[in-house]
């Protein structure tokens, strides 16, 4: 209402304009008059005239003006209001609680469309929160669905102007509304999932272990599997439209449309299975390794993640699926155990590797993973051992550890034959570092798992060797890496590259001996988890080097406190799902929490009807949680939903600041998880 006042006044000083110009007027006909009478007359006249139209458009024609005016105005506001009414674009007003104040006719259409009658935003739009309508933005785009159709809705928040009074709208001073937009985008977002379905999606394929079931394999029917397994493979990729080549003997690329790798993802890959039913004599099922990858921006980059998630899968241990997808990762399949290769060749290959880069660098740096165990320091002495032999200055970082390393360790610092600074912790190896130095990290691949993160990246050359399944955190700038999830142990491999690093080996001492052989030990449970004909013959080279069976038997041996602890898990056990044993470890005031948790897990597992034990151990503010398995569940991909990892049977994960129910409870919902996706046999 101000601003039309304002309009009136402007209005009434422009009709006063011609009472100014007649005075004006008035006064050059009175200069006139000394310079000629005559003159002066003629104007009065004229002056008369002028000045009686502009007192009679003042005074007459005013009140005429000013109504024309306000039923321009009158009528141009009813074209304003006809058009917001009538305008195609849905529009609403309602307060910040959600209320509808105004709608347009385009909005009523809308609910007439659907049948329905609301009186608040939220009841047809619940994608319109409450959080939303109150936080006051500058400006906010929300997108919902309303029966078949799907709209983006923009919202724009202001405030009633003062003394409002426009017909058909709640008025109020001051009060906050928002203003909503709709847009119909149901066409738009079927034209986005038809262009996102249709997106070309690569993969390539690889047999796991092609030459090894080829060997079991009469001639004359080799090339009869060779062909069943292409036709299985063909029939899959062409079920889903697609077209698959044959690159190698044992390698095939396929191309299929981004909504049939979701179909894939429903079946969990079907293929993986379909190819263990080809046998015609073939003593070892053959399985496949997939890697595919999506929501790539050329095809050069599809390429490339398919081909990482396929180097992902082989490390893991094949017969699986890695679904790459910008930095999304899932993983299908994975219930094989790793298949162990017969043949050194690799062992050979990967010490002759490292014996070249070890030949360019001064001095090596070795380490393990936090709270190293066993078999984290006796591959570490087996690298400490393989660079001395060829005088390069050697450290092992080593920080908090599990006591059963303690007596390990203490053997190597009492000895005179060792140097003092063989062990070292993080911050002097830091120092230590130079462009002449070699990183090791043995018995893990995860970066944020290792003893010191910070040497990756103060180290340009760095080795891995693990025998732990990769996941999607690896260390990216590796120069070696020998990840083989068949093996047993770290130490195992490590002590294959001892005897093939040199023309004739490196001889161990009887102390170093032990140590590996220690580390066999424990990660198979006395061989007999995850061991294999090169685990054994492992062993056998470390017992001709001076590994003694009785003097580590008596250092592993259990306290009676140790003992107590793990005996109070296992009576505590519950049966979940008829099958898994979960409990729970009250470990407080045994030297080594974590073992004892390990160990009853172990010891769960020889429970008849048991396909997998879980036993969570509280440390401070984390849960340390341990599973095992025999050959029914791969509690690796159990302990990976939790943000763990592992091996088939034997795995584990971290849980921080959680309580031991929760922890219970989100083992379960794994549990449950792998039972309605089939991963349990």
């Amino acid at each position: 209402m101000k601003s039309r006042r304002k309009e009136g006044l402007s209005v009434a000083a422009y009709l006063r304009w011609p009472l100014i110009l007649s005075c004006m007027v008035i006064l050059a006909n009175l200069i006139l008059i000394p310079v000629s009478k005559k003159a002066a007359g003629v104007m009065a006249v004229f002056t008369v005239i002028y000045v009686l139209i502009a007192v009679w458009l003042y005074f007459y024609t005013r009140r005429g003006l000013f109504a024309s005016l306000v039923n321009f105005a009158s009528g141009f506001e009813s074209v304003q209001q006809r058009l917001m009414r009538d305008m195609n674009m849905p529009s609403v007003i309602c307060d910040t609680a959600g209320g509808i104040l105004w709608s347009n006719s385009a909005f009523k259409e809308i609910l007439r469309e659907e049948q329905i009658n609301i009186s608040n935003i939220q009841a047809a739009f619940p994608d319109i929160t409450k959080e939303i309508l109150s936080s006051d933005n500058e400006d906010a785009i929300v997108h919902s669905s309303l029966g078949r159709k799907r709209y983006s809705i923009e919202l724009m928040w202001t405030k009633l102007a003062e003394n409002e009074e426009e017909p058909g709208f709640f008025s109020e001073a001051g009060k906050q509304v928002v203003v909503c937009y709709f847009t119909d985008e149901t066409e738009l977002v079927r034209y986005k999932r038809v262009y996102q379905e249709s997106r070309l999606c690569l993969g390539l394929i690889s047999l796991d272990n092609y030459d090894e079931a080829m060997e079991g394999v009469e001639e004359v029917r080799r090339s009869l599997l060779t062909a069943l397994v292409d036709r299985k493979i063909s029939n899959y990729v062409s079920s889903m439209e697609g077209v698959v080549k044959k690159l190698e003997k044992d390698k095939y690329i396929f191309l299929v449309m981004d909504r049939y790798i979701h179909k894939m993802m429903e079946d969990r890959f079907s293929i993986l299975e379909d190819v263990k039913t080809v046998n015609i004599g073939n003593n070892l099922p053959l399985t496949l390794s997939i890697g595919v990858g999506m929501e790539a921006k050329t095809y050069q980059a599809s390429y490339e993640a398919a081909r990482a998630g396929l180097d992902l899968a082989l490390g893991r241990g094949g017969d699986q699926v890695v679904l790459k997808a910008g930095q999304s990762i899932q993983y299908f399949g994975g219930k094989a155990q790793a298949v162990e290769k017969n043949t050194r060749v690799k062992a050979r290959v990967k010490a002759q590797a490292f014996k070249e880069l070890l030949e360019s660098k001064d001095k090596l740096i070795v380490m393990g993973h936090k709270m190293g165990d066993v078999d984290s320091l006796g591959s570490a002495i087996g690298f400490w051992k393989i660079a001395t032999a060829y005088n390069k200055k050697a450290y092992i970082v080593l920080g908090d550890s599990d006591n059963s390393v303690k007596p390990m360790r203490r053997r190597f610092m009492e000895a005179d034959d060792y140097p003092k600074d063989m062990f070292i912790n993080g911050d002097k190896a830091l120092d230590l570092v130079d462009d002449n130095t070699i990183v090791v990290v043995t018995d893990v691949n995860r970066p944020s798992y290792t003893e010191e993160p910070r040497l990756l990246s103060a180290c340009r050359t760095i080795v891995v060797l693990d025998h732990h399944r990769k996941s999607s955190e690896t260390i990216e700038n590796a120069v070696l890496s020998y990840v083989e999830p068949y093996a047993s142990s770290a130490s195992e491999l490590v002590a294959e590259i001892v005897q093939y690093i040199g023309d004739e080996g490196i001889r161990l001492t009887p102390q170093e001996a032990d140590a590996m052989y220690a580390g066999i030990v424990v990660d198979t449970q006395n061989f007999t988890n995850q061991t294999g004909v090169r685990t054994f013959e492992a062993a056998a080279f470390l017992r001709r080097s001076g590994a003694d069976v009785v003097r580590i038997r008596k250092m592993f041996r259990e306290n009676l406190k140790d003992y107590k602890a793990k005996a109070e898990a296992v009576d505590r056990a519950e049966i979940y799902r008829e099958s898994f044993a979960i409990s729970v470890c009250n470990a407080e005031g045994t030297e080594s929490p974590t073992v004892v948790g390990a160990q009853a897990a172990n010891s769960l597992l020889e429970i008849r009807g048991i396909k997998a034990s879980v036993v969570m151990t509280p440390v401070g503010d984390k849960i340390y949680i341990s599973a095992r398995s025999i050959d029914e569940v791969n509690v690796q991909v159990m302990m990976e939903k939790l943000g763990g990892g592992g091996h088939k049977a034997v795995a584990g994960a971290q849980l921080k600041d959680v309580s031991v129910e929760e922890a219970r409870d989100q083992v379960k919902e794994a549990i449950d998880e792998m039972l309605e996706e089939g991963e349990v046999s």
